[in-house]
């Protein structure tokens, strides 16, 4: 069985428009450009014609990636959520037990994902690692550097 994928409606809404955009819009603009470039004759030898066919596959993965992650979607009711331990869509301070320093993460789901502003997917590593955690418990987190070991400091419902 797949895994399913939690989300926030907010999410799912964004992954569908995304999914609706990408066909309504750009799937049709790439389909006019292989029309035209069809038009130019051989296409054994057409480099726009093979450009847009590699960007009509592309894009077509794409969408078929945000299908599955909505197929398997799992809409969360954030106010069933327990208060006082790291959940999906709490905001957590750790304390990165290596160096001393602190970090913020807010847990999120599919389509929601922003690592510039600590929005980090809760399937990701860190995430699994610090999900039913309570403040001052500490998490060892297999990551592809190692082994990282946080400290939760401090657990936060910033968007209710």
């Amino acid at each position: 069985m797949l895994d399913a994928v939690p989300m926030t409606r907010a999410g799912y809404d964004k992954i569908k428009a995304d999914i609706a955009r990408m066909e309504n819009e750009e799937l049709p603009a790439i389909t006019e450009k292989l029309a035209l470039a069809r038009e130019e004759g051989d296409l054994k030898e057409n480099a726009e014609y093979h450009a847009q066919r590699e960007n009509q596959g592309e894009l077509m993965a794409r969408i078929n990636l945000l299908k599955d992650k909505i197929a398997r979607a799992q809409i969360v009711d954030m106010s069933e959520l327990p208060r006082d331990e790291v959940v999906f869509g709490c905001t957590v301070t750790v304390e990165d037990q290596a160096d001393g320093m602190e970090e913020e993460f807010t847990f999120v789901g599919a389509g929601e994902e922003d690592y510039k502003h600590g929005k980090i997917l809760v399937t990701s590593p860190i995430g699994k690692g610090l999900l039913g955690k309570k403040v001052n418990e500490i998490a060892e987190i297999e990551v592809p550097s190692g082994l990282m070991t946080l400290k939760v400091v401090k657990i936060e419902f910033r968007d209710e």
